[in-house]
């Protein structure tokens, strides 16, 4: 085993990144401030060298034995502490309100960031990654606690019904001292990324999944040289995944304040901008971390994740809201045959009801009804085909026959679905797009980030539009990189511009539509696929994992020997081609099923995911049933 030694090279570049943007941050009050602006500025850029000397020290160092076994407040001292220096900035910016920003963004959040990664590239040993450097970290952060035994189907049931219970009692919770003139930067992806807007859960679990994209990229191109295969180190990958989740929370909730989620007048009267700031980011922050433990609530105490629960949540609600309201398309304006109910079927009846047929055809009635209507006849029944190719293809398996060693004539089958990798390449691929549009939207209409060189709009050298152009007022791209890529949200998006040869609202040809079409297909395909990868990879259904699993029960494929390394060749002939085949596939779905839209403006891939993860979720209750009533069933499904 190679010893690993200091990254000198890399620790004095993370050292100038970090200290250089706290400079630039600071420059005007250091390079042409006033003898006391000067001072101050000083004292601000000096504060941060004790900050992240001590959050190195925490992570590098273990306290004294003695110091540990002090009862309530020894193992959690290093904490306090930490959460003294982080008040004691507050208190600071509190007193300094023009400096509030600065403390607890450029100090306490990325000096957080910046010293994790310097005590990665400071780590000397033996282990495999640098990323055993935050070991001390991770054995020390706050989760939920796993069961010690096995857990009843009921209390898993119970369970995964409060947590439901939870979800929606937070969706109605608003934030406080929010204005009314709010944009939702996710409200394209809104049915994936869950939550609700203007709520305490506006992030829904875009920070989760967001940790997940940038944990499975850098364990795919084996960038932090983790052997996922190894228990040790796929203990480390999850901790460091729950680390990077703590840290993308305000990471993803401070950009939100600044032109999207302003706070009101009222608030900024009585605590100043900052503060008024700090207190939405700080709602956000409480939400989205308490989105993560519900979810690690559910995976452990309860059925399936709290991840896909929380999708299929809101999904349902849309198509349900979408299919049967009885509101008015307009709110506020009394039902008429412009304005119908905004419900699928309340509109059919109404208008055939209420429109006569010469009203039917002159004032086209009939494309009201079937395509030009917020949720259509055609969108209903896009959703119901999109429901019956996901309840075909989720039913769709190749079974591997199996006997029992020593039991002659005990036989069964190993099934590997179509959809072996599940839906969850999906979410990873759409959240990355979600986040490509975020970002872009930052760079082009946010004060700070809109003036960084290239990337920015007001930046020098500004190539902006190539990344994402924006209308004013928008949270969609209008062209650029994040256009061609984002959501193509129903057959009005395409479908239509096509057949009346008309360009679409942002007037681009059809050529232009079409690139936009293939290009939204295509990376949906190919991202799912790569994902797909990444996802086997770092659970437990990669070939190694299944034959050990299959090995534990006794049972062998007939014909064969019994060796694990036998059984493991046999699965690498179908594992392996049927991973990348079910995430191409549900890429190609799931964008099929944008293209062709659904009620309620759950997206088609909202739709496919609520679909596949509730009869995954059926599956797993049969599953948890059959394990109630055969003990002998937890062994083989890993439930002991």
């Amino acid at each position: 085993m190679v010893e690993r030694r200091p990254n000198a090279i890399g620790l004095a570049i993370m050292a100038t990144i970090y200290w250089g943007a706290l400079f630039y941050w600071l420059r005007d009050d250091l390079l042409d401030g006033a003898a006391d602006e000067q001072t101050r500025a000083l004292k601000m850029l000096l504060v941060s060298f004790p900050y992240v000397g001590f959050v190195m020290w925490s992570a590098m160092t273990d306290l004294p034995e003695n110091i540990r076994e002090i009862p309530y407040l020894g193992r959690s001292l290093k904490g306090v502490i930490w959460l003294v220096f982080v008040l004691a900035l507050a208190y600071w910016g509190w007193m300094d309100e023009a400096a509030i920003g600065y403390l607890l963004v450029g100090v306490a959040l990325l000096g957080l960031g910046a010293s994790m990664s310097m005590v990665c590239l400071l780590y000397s040993g033996t282990e495999s990654s640098r990323l055993y450097g935050l070991s001390r970290l991770v054995d020390v952060y706050p989760s939920i606690t796993k069961p010690e035994g096995h857990v009843r189907f009921n209390q898993k049931l119970w369970t995964t019904v409060l947590v439901l219970i939870i979800y929606f009692m937070m969706t109605n919770v608003m934030i406080y001292g929010l204005s009314s003139s709010t944009l939702d930067i996710f409200s394209s992806f809104r049915a994936i990324m869950a939550g609700a807007s203007g709520s305490i859960m506006h992030l829904g679990i875009g920070p989760i999944v967001t940790g997940s994209i940038i944990m499975q990229l850098f364990a795919g191109a084996k960038i932090i040289q983790l052997d996922l295969q190894n228990s040790g180190d796929k203990q480390l990958y999850q901790g460091v995944q729950k680390l990077l989740v703590l840290f993308m929370i305000p990471i993803e909730s401070i950009p939100q304040v600044y032109g999207f989620l302003d706070p009101s007048a009222a608030v900024i009267s009585e605590y100043g901008i900052g503060w008024a700031n700090a207190i939405i980011v700080s709602q956000l922050f409480i939400g989205s971390y308490l989105v993560f433990l519900l979810d690690e609530l559910v995976s452990k105490w309860g059925i399936g994740s709290g991840i896909s629960l929380f999708i299929a949540a809101g999904v349902a609600q849309s198509t349900f809201v979408g299919t049967l309201s009885p509101l008015p398309t307009v709110q506020g304006s009394p039902l008429s045959f412009q304005n119908p109910p905004s419900g699928t079927l309340p509109m059919i009846f109404y208008t055939l009801r209420t429109a006569t047929n010469s009203q039917l055809v002159s004032e086209n009635g009939f494309e009201l009804i079937l395509l030009n209507h917020a949720n259509p006849v055609a969108a209903l029944a896009s959703s119901i085909l999109v429901f019956l190719v996901v309840a075909y293809a989720e039913s769709s398996k190749l079974e591997l026959p199996l006997t029992h060693g020593k039991v002659r004539g005990h036989r069964g089958q190993y099934p590997i679905r179509l959809v072996y990798a599940s839906n969850i390449p999906v979410i990873l691929m759409a959240a990355l797009l979600a986040n490509v549009n975020m970002f872009t939207l930052l760079f082009w209409s946010h004060p700070v980030l809109s003036t960084v060189p290239i990337l920015g709009r007001n930046g020098a050298w500004s190539k902006a539009h190539w990344f994402g152009a924006y209308e004013v007022g928008a949270t969609t791209p209008s062209d650029g990189f994040a256009w061609y890529s984002s959501m193509v949200n129903g057959v009005g998006d395409w479908l239509i511009p096509l057949l009346n040869q008309t360009g679409d609202a942002y007037g681009h040809s059809l050529g232009q539509i079409m690139v936009h079409v293939f290009v939204y297909v295509f990376f949906m395909t190919a991202g799912s696929t790569v994902f797909a990868k990444f996802w086997i990879e770092t659970t437990n259904m990669g070939t190694k994992d299944v034959a050990k699993q299959i090995e534990r029960t006794g049972m062998q494929i007939p014909g064969f020997r019994k060796n694990p390394v036998v059984l493991e060749r046999i699965l690498e002939r179908y594992i392996p081609p049927v991973t990348l085949f079910s995430g191409a596939f549900v890429g190609l779905l799931a964008s099929g099923a944008d293209l062709l839209g659904t009620v309620g403006n759950a997206t088609g891939t909202g739709l496919l995911l609520a679909v596949g993860i509730i009869l995954r979720t059926y599956e797993q209750i049969q599953k948890e049933q059959a394990m109630e009533m055969h003990p002998m069933l937890r062994e083989f499904f890993g439930a002991e």
